[in-house]
């Protein structure tokens, strides 16, 4: 058998344009590029664990194309329920909505209830007041400052964060009977006069949050991987932010040189304080940083400053031992941790609100993340989310 191959076809000589190479290889490699569009779901838990939610992202490849955050697992009534409580009762429900921050939501509700009743509380509750609104934004500021670097991989400035909040916590505890819930505004003032050694130990607390927050600049914020995954990323341009209603550090961040312990309804002892504003012109999830981490500093020697100045006397006004809030309608706004916190509250003459709107900082910060979150890479996604700061009760209410 002849084992000869057959002979080769050889095929002609064709002269190629180079040029004709180059656009087979583009439209080769646009081919292999386009995969199409991918539905990715971030949730329903939080990536940073701050409540149940649920971002529906679209992606190109590893950019994201669209957003849209899915709210609502987490809704109890809140405003409802305030339809069939006392005004005493209700700070039980309220305090729970940002509960990183508990107290600081009960004082706008108080005041609103006061306002329409013509109560002022004793000067020494509303400095009493003003402290314990201070230490909340501590211990939800120091959470923030150690949890952040979590989203980049670095887990020891957080164990920092929850044993400085636990500090405060304490504080808090020993004040109000409470450490998360503490439920003690009352109509006219406060529930109990501070116990001996409290001030004392306020005072220690605020020079280990001062020194907390130098460990937190030079372990985070100056590292430069931190640095890398933070700076020019997720930037919301200041009128832009307002025009979305984000209020808070998160609009500071951006430039906006706006605070309602400053610029609004004067409420608390505010007005008698020194402090500053701070803000920062490049509104990044790094500018985010670094303005609560200011704003820390800021609290810690507002308490001291209220240390040194709070007077004696009583804690409660003189109010009826059943509270009938006359007939009338107030809204009332304060400075929270997390941004513009108000309450609309409506009144017909009973022993409850017949209607209250609630206006919480985090939901109206959540609203610009379908602007905020178009076009940039997945794991920014968590950090720009982290760097907003929201709590899910806040949203949800």
């Amino acid at each position: 058998m002849s084992t000869t191959n057959p002979p080769e076809e050889t095929m002609p000589d064709i002269e190629i344009d180079p040029r004709d190479l180059r656009h087979l290889a583009d439209a080769q490699m646009n081919v292999e590029l386009d995969t199409g569009d991918m539905i990715l779901n971030l949730g329903p838990q939080h990536p940073a664990t701050h409540g149940t939610l649920r971002v529906v992202v679209r992606l190109d490849g590893e950019r994201v194309i669209s957003a849209d955050p899915v709210i609502g697992y987490m809704h109890r009534g809140y405003e409802k329920l305030t339809e069939f409580r006392t005004y005493p009762q209700i700070t039980t429900l309220i305090n729970r909505i940002d509960w990183l921050s508990s107290f600081a939501n009960e004082v706008p509700f108080i005041d609103g209830a006061e306002k329409l009743m013509g109560v002022t509380a004793p000067p020494r509750a509303q400095y009493i007041r003003t402290m314990l609104t201070e230490l909340s934004r501590i211990a939800t500021f120091v959470l923030f400052l150690g949890e952040m670097s979590l989203q980049v991989g670095g887990i020891t400035p957080a164990f920092f964060g929850f044993r400085d909040r636990e500090h405060i916590l304490n504080l808090i505890e020993s004040a109000t009977g409470g450490r998360f819930h503490p439920n003690f505004n009352r109509i006219g003032g406060i529930k109990d006069d501070l116990p001996w050694g409290w001030l004392s130990e306020t005072r220690s607390a605020m020079q280990m949050v001062l020194n907390s927050c130098d460990d937190f600049e030079d372990l985070v914020a100056g590292n430069e991987i931190f640095q890398a995954r933070t700076r020019s990323i997720g930037i919301i341009p200041g009128e832009l932010g307002a025009t979305y209603g984000v209020s808070g550090s998160n609009l500071r961040a951006s430039g906006v040189d706006w605070d309602l312990r400053r610029d609004g309804a004067p409420y608390l002892v505010y007005p008698e304080l020194d402090f500053k504003v701070w803000t920062h012109p490049d509104g990044d999830s790094y500018a985010r940083y670094m303005v609560r981490l200011q704003e820390t500093r800021e609290s810690a020697r507002m308490v001291v400053q209220m240390l040194d100045q709070i007077p004696e006397g009583p804690v409660m006004a003189k109010v009826p031992r059943i509270i009938k809030v006359p007939e009338g309608e107030v809204w009332v706004e304060t400075e929270n941790p997390l941004g513009q916190m108000g309450y609309y509250i409506v009144s017909k003459g009973g022993t409850g609100p017949f209607r209250v709107k609630i206006r919480s900082a985090s939901f109206s910060n959540v609203s610009i993340l379908p602007w905020l979150l178009r076009g940039v890479y997945v794991p920014d996604v968590i950090t720009i989310l982290a760097s907003l700061y929201f709590i899910l009760g806040d949203i949800d209410r």
